[in-house]
């Protein structure tokens, strides 16, 4: 990839994504959320793992830290976006963009217990600054957490928890197959864990599946905002590495709040952009040698 196409591409893959929340709403009309959320995956799974049998070589996970990473991967970093799918039933798709930039900071923790790592001082005042950004957006009423408006947006934190979850158990397992395989694979397990919550639910498959609209925001979903987003994140992943992907969630609200005021009419706290802001500092405090890095300064600081 030649450095005049990273911007574009990176600017391609944060509107691909950030175009996934208003697209998830606008199917919810239509469809339950659990299975919304597996037939997604089931089509995203046959185009990876398509990519995959006729591009790699060894693409078939045999190896145990492979499967170990193919199986926390898909009940955890897939699995968990049904909770996504049912809260945004009731949360506006820039909020629920929003809160996943609390993911970056929600895997450092996870580290720290699963793999070890160290969190200084200072990102740890990330952290909590992340967090608070969040509850801002979040805004919970104390007396009443089951409410409609708090309960789905604490479900979205719930997703962001999991999705965290399965990224450090994926790096824990240490895979050696391919990431286009490894995902493939893992949105395999996990749509069949969705479809599997989506029949506990009682959600069942019904004439509004071939409802126009609903066929096009599963394709959407599906082939542009998971498969092909992925291979381009995969790309830009290996080129430039994990800071300058990560960068890419904090465009995504961007993307999504624009289109959710533009096509649903949905609107923005004041209240909510400045908790976004917070969750910008704590990632920055957080990563803050990764900044310095990029930048070509030194941080003087000490280890993240």
């Amino acid at each position: 990839m030649s450095r005049s196409l990273d911007v574009p591409l990176f600017v391609f893959l944060a509107v691909l994504w950030g175009l996934s929340f208003p697209a998830i709403s606008i199917g919810l009309e239509h469809l339950p959320p659990l299975l919304f959320a597996a037939v997604r995956y089931d089509i995203a799974a046959i185009l990876l793992l398509a990519y995959a049998a006729t591009q790699v070589d060894g693409w078939l996970p045999t190896r145990r830290n492979d499967l170990a990473a193919v199986t926390g991967g898909g009940i955890f970093l897939i699995g968990g976006n049904g909770l996504l799918f049912l809260a945004q039933q009731t949360v506006p798709s820039g909020v629920a963009a929003i809160i996943q930039g609390l993911v970056p900071i929600i895997t450092a923790l996870w580290a720290v217990v699963l793999l070890g790592e160290r969190l200084s001082p200072v990102g740890a005042v990330g952290a909590a600054i992340g967090f608070f950004g969040v509850a801002l957006v979040v805004q919970p009423d104390p007396s009443n957490l089951m409410a409609g408006n708090t309960l789905g947006r604490l479900l979205v934190v719930g997703q962001v928890c999991s999705i965290a979850l399965g990224g450090v158990l994926i790096q824990r397992a240490g895979p050696t197959i391919e990431r286009g395989a490894l995902v493939g694979w893992s949105m395999g397990i996990g749509s069949v864990v969705l479809h599997a919550a989506s029949l506990a639910a009682g959600e069942f498959p019904s004439p509004s599946l071939v409802v126009p609209t609903a066929v096009g925001a599963l394709v959407y979903l599906g082939v542009f905002a998971t498969a092909i987003a992925f291979l381009i994140y995969f790309r830009i992943l290996e080129k430039h590495g994990a800071f300058e992907a990560a960068l890419v969630g904090y465009a995504v609200p961007i993307v999504a709040t624009v289109a959710g005021v533009v096509f649903l009419e949905e609107s923005i706290s004041t209240v909510t952009v400045a908790g976004f802001g917070l969750v910008v500092v704590g990632f920055a405090l957080l990563k803050r040698r990764a900044i310095a890095n990029a930048v070509g300064i030194g941080t003087g600081i000490g280890s993240p």
